[in-house]
């Protein structure tokens, strides 16, 4: 397959995993369209073009020509210089590589991973906090992210592969969303009714299993394994971490229970005072959840891939 369309039908796959539906997509490109075209100048010049038909600001080809042939790629949660460099010395020893794919964005993808952000408006809606209130509620948050992420070294890793002339692609809210989607019809299929029963349910998913072997398992930060639960809200798409003060709205509504791969101390405070469970499914270990979900749809797609793993990844296939 080549670079291009493995590219393409993952971005695919992220899209008909996304909350918003395919409604909703096509409304955001055709927003973007026209803000496109209303550009003029530098403006227009610096326009971002690659937003026109894919929606996820985080999952880009980083380098590499798209007419290359994948047949055999490495494929790494986090890939920085170090990996780069282990990708381009197995190159030198003989190894077939044709990629190197990342899910954490890097290089462009990561400059403004954060307009990905808004699809947590529609999350927060479908948990019954309005629109405007849920776009007010991201809209600082959303920001404070742009903040940070702007002052950071965005094209380090991008540097390392174009040097070595490694190809790279990351593959970030497509994948989130895949995990988001397994997990919450999952919970909505067995309804748990305590903590420890949703304990149960993940470590039977090979991935948080292998994460647990290496003392690394989804565990409960507030509340108790025998905990009731009643609505689970599964925090695992749109980029990054939302606005801490959404807790006690989403707990207003009903939400008594939390699923995120990670959170920050502030956010953690926050569940604890809105009197929601909380449990970390363990970050890398949801990620590779959906990282895995997402080559098994490229390898059904592409008939055969071989795919080594690396950055933290776990490759179990279904």
């Amino acid at each position: 397959m080549k670079l291009k369309d493995l590219y393409q039908r993952a971005i695919a796959e992220g899209i008909n995993a996304d909350i918003r539906g395919d409604s909703g997509i096509k409304k955001l490109l055709a927003e973007t369209a026209s803000r496109c075209q209303a550009l003029t100048g530098r403006d227009k010049e610096l326009f971002d073009r690659e937003s026109l038909t894919n929606p996820f600001s985080d999952s880009r080809i980083i380098h590499g020509d798209p007419e290359t042939e994948v047949k055999c790629f490495l494929a790494g949660i986090d890939v920085e210089g170090a990996e780069m460099l282990t990708a381009h010395t197995l190159r030198g020893r003989g190894v077939k590589i044709d990629l190197v794919m990342a899910h954490h964005p890097e290089g462009k993808a990561y400059a403004n991973f954060y307009e990905v952000m808004d699809l947590q408006v529609d999350a927060y809606f479908r948990e019954g906090i309005s629109i405007s209130a849920a776009q007010d509620f991201l809209s600082e948050r959303k920001a404070q992210v742009a903040r940070r992420v702007h002052a950071a070294n965005h094209q380090r890793t991008a540097d390392v592969a174009r040097l070595l002339d490694v190809p790279l692609i990351c593959l970030h809210t497509p994948c989130d969303n895949l995990a988001f989607q397994f997990v919450n019809a999952l919970v909505s299929d067995k309804k748990p009714d305590t903590l420890g029963k949703v304990i149960e349910l993940l470590m039977n998913i090979p991935e948080y299993d292998h994460a647990a072997r290496f003392n690394n398992p989804p565990m409960i930060v507030s509340g108790a394994k025998d905990s009731r639960v009643s609505r689970v809200h599964v925090e695992f798409t749109g980029g990054t971490q939302g606005p801490q003060d959404i807790y006690s709205h989403l707990a207003a509504k009903g939400v008594d229970t939390i699923i995120a791969m990670h959170q920050s101390e502030d956010h953690y405070k926050k569940c604890k005072e809105a009197h929601i469970n909380v449990i970390f499914a363990s970050h890398i270990a949801s990620d590779s959840l959906g990282f895995n979900l997402m080559l098994d749809h490229l390898e059904k797609c592409a008939g055969f891939l071989e795919i080594k793993e690396f950055g933290g990844f776990h490759r179990a296939k279904r």
